[in-house]
């Protein structure tokens, strides 16, 4: 005699035993219904289909069948064949948002990770238990307090250049509302940053930072000469834009001050990483030109709405000269020849409108973003150098925007085809210093005569 075999819980055997003491009379269904946690109509209920069917009554009807909300196969087998091709190293989360952008398939991230996980694959990063801090509020406005830092990495995969991203996130949102790759951190990538906040945004009311020294000096730095006689320290070329800009300048103490800046460098380096890649992207420039495309998508994702609608941005004038802001300022004393010297080079002033020899002057030396040098007096430009065909990364020659450095490190001011630069002269090598004369007094001894008391 052949007999099907019942598959069955602990539970559901506990509930059989229970009733078969019900049907043989030794308890009540009152005290049997008390014992499995269940009301005494439903313990009928469960009574009525033992006697009825046997213990086959007291297993889930279910049992056996195919789900129907369980995955297809060939969604599965796709899933997986895309992780191991094309997409492998994205982390489970930003895997799940490619399948739904890119290939069409709408799938939950718990759905995907069960998938990976039971094909043997797992997620390649994993999350580590975090430390107890107390978290500091967000801004209540847009505005109020941007977060800025740099983060080297290999954007472009291990195998890769090791560039620098440098970025702002807005306090209030944590919207990523710049960012410029560079080859390393630098005074001219903070700038174009800066550059790029007030275009779109407006001005912050205070940007929170590091104590990099691009920020602002070091205490245990000695102070120069100029600056011993002016009785102050001269600022960065960062800390001077800031002032101009009327940007309070705020100085953490930890990385984990600054959190909300800190924080997205992971993600970023998850995701950013898989984004340029399946973008194609090579070089530096293509870099910068995708990270407009790849905020916008961050930005929908994780941002959050600030409590207050009033955004802190101040706009910018229409009729600010930007490139007059967003430079590397210098201060130069013009020769009795009307010249000066400038990054190795000799710069020739003409004459002006206003005098005919600036001899002896102080003038401002910028050199904008683009590598091009203007010489200005009293705001009035004389000079304007176009940049140079071979452009190297743009650096700050030395701290302040003040001091006089006829060291700077030497910068090609040549003139792109077809087109006539300013008199520059390259300097000659110094005059030998004249040697004294055979009768000299420094070369003639000293003879002390003998004095008698």
């Amino acid at each position: 005699m052949n007999e099907d075999m019942i598959s069955m819980t602990v539970r559901e055997q506990r509930r059989l035993q229970l009733l078969t003491r019900v049907v043989e009379g030794t308890m009540t269904l009152t005290e049997a219904a008390e014992v499995m946690g269940l009301s005494v109509r439903q313990a009928r209920r469960l009574k009525g289909g033992l006697v009825r069917d046997g213990a086959a009554a007291l297993a889930h009807g279910n049992r056996g069948t195919v789900s129907r909300r369980r995955t297809p196969p060939e969604v599965v087998r796709r899933v997986v064949a895309h992780y191991r091709d094309t997409y492998q190293g994205c982390n489970v989360q930003h895997f799940t948002e490619l399948l739904d952008q890119r290939e069409d398939l709408h799938l939950g991230v718990a759905t995907v990770r069960r998938l990976l996980q039971a094909a043997g694959v797992g997620s390649p990063k994993t999350r580590r238990p975090g430390k107890h801090r107390a978290r500091r509020e967000r801004m209540a406005a847009e505005g109020m307090l941007v977060q800025v830092d740099a983060t080297p990495f290999r954007w472009l995969g291990p195998d890769g250049p090791k560039w620098t991203l440098v970025g702002a996130v807005d306090d209030a949102t944590s919207d990523p509302v710049a960012g410029v790759f560079r080859e390393e951190e630098d005074a001219a990538g903070y700038l174009l940053l800066f550059r790029q906040i007030v275009q779109t945004k407006g001005i912050p009311a205070a940007v929170y930072h590091d104590r990099h020294g691009i920020f602002q000096l070091s205490t245990r730095q000695r102070s120069s000469l100029e600056e011993d006689f002016a009785r102050e320290r001269f600022p960065t070329q960062v800390g001077r834009l800031l002032a101009e800009l009327g940007i309070e300048s705020i100085a953490a103490h930890s990385p984990q001050a600054k959190g909300r800046v800190e924080r997205p460098w992971r993600t970023h380096q998850d995701r950013l990483v898989q984004e340029l890649r399946l973008a194609g992207v090579q070089t530096i420039a293509q870099a910068n030109a995708f990270l407009p495309e790849y905020f916008a998508r961050y930005r929908a994702r994780f941002a959050v709405p600030p409590r207050s609608a009033e955004s802190a941005y101040v706009p910018m004038a229409t009729e600010t000269d930007l490139d007059r802001l967003f430079c590397l300022k210098y201060r130069r004393k013009v020769a009795p020849d009307n010249t000066i010297r400038f990054a190795g080079q000799i710069l020739q002033i003409p004459p002006g409108p206003d005098r005919l020899s600036y001899a002896r002057t102080i003038v401002d030396v910028h050199e904008r973003l683009d590598q091009s040098v203007a010489v200005l007096y009293q705001g009035r430009q004389l000079l304007l150098v176009p940049p140079p065909a071979d452009t190297t990364p743009l650096r700050a020659r030395h701290r302040g925007s003040q001091r006089f450095d006829p060291t700077a490190t030497p910068h090609p001011l040549s003139a792109p085809p077809d087109q006539t630069l300013p008199t520059i002269s390259t300097p000659s090598a110094s005059p030998p210093k004249p040697t004294p004369a055979a009768n000299h007094p420094f070369r003639r001894s000293i003879h002390l005569s003998t004095h008698t008391y």
